[in-house]
């Protein structure tokens, strides 16, 4: 909490791109809590601020500016000036331009060994663990790694037409070809057990990307690189967590993102195991 204060999120200045912080997980006052605690977890939330200058916007003005000195003094515009000018453009439109939130939320499991991170890329997943590690001095942390390639475990599951650790094949695997140029197939809402699939395996194809369930408990899509994707807690557990929080929003947030990640820590190291062991790298 004390550290994460010593980073806040703060508004764009006037002339400033853009900004990275931490704000409250729960709550906009200025007093609310940086860090979410309960039940042995944490839930922290960042920021980042952003000027929107669309490039069309800041090319337009530039050209304008170009074409009106041309003109005025007879004479060409070259690189240096233009990016001179470009610099000027964008000072003079930055006052003026939209400003646009995003937030990223990353939960803490400390007995696991984990955080979990909201973000749509890995990109984003390093901001925030770069702000957090900026915040705390220090934070060894890596990403999930496992001792068999993803793809050869997700190849065999859909050849044996079954997984592993309660997991279980649902609609959709994305197939590629080994070659350099070879090409993509992306299967939807199919019978992954079917004979059209099963003869592309044969040719060699390899499954990239799969979508699985577990447990009746959650539902997701994983890639090569162990990225989850659009995953979702089944109506069972959204159902105990409203039971569990009663009627006021505070607890039934507290309720959700303690059964949450109740789930999650029960769920990673089954799935580390179906996808043949966590690989813990050398010196660690």
């Amino acid at each position: 909490e004390q550290a994460l204060a010593n980073q806040p999120a703060l508004p764009c200045g006037s002339q400033t791109l853009s900004t990275y912080g931490f704000v409250a997980p729960l709550g906009k006052s200025d007093d609310a809590p940086l860090v979410h605690h309960a039940q042995g977890f944490s839930l922290i939330r960042a920021r980042q601020q952003e000027r929107i200058l669309p490039s069309s916007v800041v090319r337009d003005a530039v050209s304008e500016k170009t074409d009106e000195i041309e003109a005025a003094e007879a004479r060409k515009v070259y690189k240096k000036e233009r990016d001179q000018i470009k610099d000027e453009v964008i000072q003079t439109l930055m006052p003026r331009a939209f400003i646009r939130n995003s937030f990223i939320y990353a939960a803490i499991a400390p007995a696991q060994g984990l955080i979990f991170i909201d973000a749509s890329s890995s990109r984003k997943a390093e901001d925030l663990l770069t702000a957090l590690r900026e915040a705390l001095g220090s934070l060894p942390v890596r990403p999930v790694s496992v001792k068999q390639a993803p793809t050869a475990t997700f190849t065999q599951w859909l050849k044996d037409h079954q997984a592993s650790n309660d997991l279980h094949l649902t609609d959709e695997c994305e197939l590629r070809d080994t070659a350099e140029d070879g090409g993509i197939i992306r299967i939807k809402r199919e019978d992954l057990s079917s004979e059209e699939i099963q003869t592309h395996l044969e040719a060699g194809k390899q499954v990239t990307q799969l979508a699985l369930a577990w447990q009746d408990k959650l539902s997701f899509v994983i890639d090569d690189k162990l990225a989850i994707k659009r995953l979702r807690f089944e109506d069972i557990l959204q159902e105990q967590a409203d039971q569990d929080g009663g009627d006021d929003a505070a607890s039934q947030f507290d309720a959700s993102f303690i059964l949450m990640m109740l789930t999650l820590a029960e769920f990673t190291p089954q799935l580390l195991e179906a996808l043949g062991g966590e690989e813990i790298p050398q010196g660690i």
